[in-house]
């Protein structure tokens, strides 16, 4: 067993996702795949759209024809027929020449640019004024400007998000492998913790953790569990914890991390089978004794019990692991960049998350501290991110630009 709070940095803990391997894949219909990642890279079969297509109304023309085109000095061009929609124009556009067209329809040979048909007038029924000159490739899309045969359009690991899924009805899928979602159990352990329908008596506090943390997993793209709450107990959690690590690719155990109950928590991982301890104290506050564990092919943390100390480690450790877990590969969270609103103090050897209130004021974005223990829920309630203090300094002044992540 690796020594308690023998912290490693959280670079190296992120560095062990390599450790874990993703979960299986199977092929799913288009409109069940929204937030699931690609479980193969996606090639374009054909051109997409596969015609040079018109972005406005207006008039399909060789561009050289308008050149020097203005108000006060328009240009005539002749009109040669009109592309109906959804068909393939019969007729081609040469030098001097015009075609009305109307948005989405398909350009006529010859044609390499629309002109709005708000900067040009039919003087009869042969012939067209254009006050605006346009340049090839205006208002219009290429036949393979979307996509290109043989382009990889989505790599393999991407989230499938709604533009995705556009893009994959456009290239003709009903269907499209996909990784499984991997699925979470959620333990909550300590003698102070009962169930959120209960009344707690003095010294005890209601089970949070298990409604926080498997919002977050869903967040993230996992399908959470929750096993109950378990005494501190050794027989108790060992028996959860192997019925839990049987059913689900990862665990999740809140508040089997801190001092009072890492014998406990040890004991368990020790007579688990194929267990290992990898971390065991990381280099971050909130959540300095986080315990991560590999358990055959399963990966077992142990989390603080404070609320907001489980959340900021679910959100900077476990998040990336369950991603990649399930398939995902290149995703970031979403940060900002901001002004920090006042001084904050920090200790030097750890990564400190202070959470933070962001607000623009004269064009600028501000970062404002939210402080409190990390008991209080409601200072992550009230933050809209996190923002990180190097661990090798001892804080930072006004004004200083930070980086947030988006909770």
């Amino acid at each position: 067993m690796k020594p308690f709070f023998d912290v490693m940095d959280i670079d190296a803990v992120l560095a062990l996702k390599a450790r874990f391997e993703p979960v299986g894949a199977a092929r799913i219909a288009l409109e069940q795949a929204l937030g699931r990642f690609l479980a193969e890279d996606l090639v374009a079969d054909r051109d997409l759209p596969g015609f040079d297509r018109a972005t406005m109304d207006g008039y399909a023309v060789r561009a050289a024809s308008t050149y020097g085109a203005s108000e006060g000095n328009p240009a005539y061009l002749n009109l040669v027929g009109a592309v109906g929609m959804g068909r393939t124009p019969d007729h081609r556009v040469g030098p001097g020449q015009a075609s009305r067209i109307a948005t989405g329809g398909m350009l006529p040979e010859g044609a390499d640019a629309v002109v709005m048909i708000e900067h040009a007038e039919a003087v009869d029924d042969t012939t067209l004024e254009v006050y605006r000159s346009v340049a090839p490739g205006q208002h219009m899309v290429a036949r393979d400007e979307d996509a290109a045969r043989g382009e990889v359009l989505l790599p393999a690991g991407r989230r499938l998000r709604a533009q995705e899924i556009g893009l994959l009805a456009a290239c003709g899928h009903t269907s499209v492998r996909v990784f499984d979602v991997p699925r979470v159990g959620i333990i909550s352990t300590g003698d102070e913790v009962v169930p959120v329908t209960a009344e707690p008596a003095p010294g005890q506090v209601r089970d949070v953790n298990a409604y926080t943390l498997a919002a977050l997993v869903a967040q993230a793209g996992g399908a959470p569990e929750r096993y109950g709450i378990v005494k501190d107990r050794y027989e108790d959690l060992l028996d959860v914890c192997r019925r839990a690590l049987a059913e689900k690719r990862m665990v999740l155990v809140s508040g089997g991390s801190s001092v009072g109950t890492r014998d406990l928590t040890e004991a368990v991982l020790s007579a688990l089978s194929e267990s290992s301890i990898l971390v065991h104290g990381v280099s971050i506050s909130p959540g300095k004794p986080t315990i991560l564990a590999r358990c055959g092919t399963k990966a077992f943390w142990g989390l603080p019990g404070h609320v907001t100390s489980a959340m900021v480690v679910f959100m900077v450790l476990v998040r990336p692991f369950l991603i990649h877990i399930g398939g995902g590969t290149g995703e970031t969270p979403v940060r900002v960049r901001a002004r920090l609103a006042r001084n904050v103090a920090s200790a030097q050897g750890r990564v400190d998350y202070v959470r933070v209130r962001l607000a623009e004021k004269e064009g600028q974005l501000w970062a404002e501290p939210i402080l409190g223990a990390s008991g209080l829920i409601r200072t992550m309630i009230a933050a809209d991110g996190l923002m990180a203090v190097d661990l090798n300094s001892e804080g930072l002044e006004r004004g200083a630009e930070v980086e947030v992540l988006l909770a």
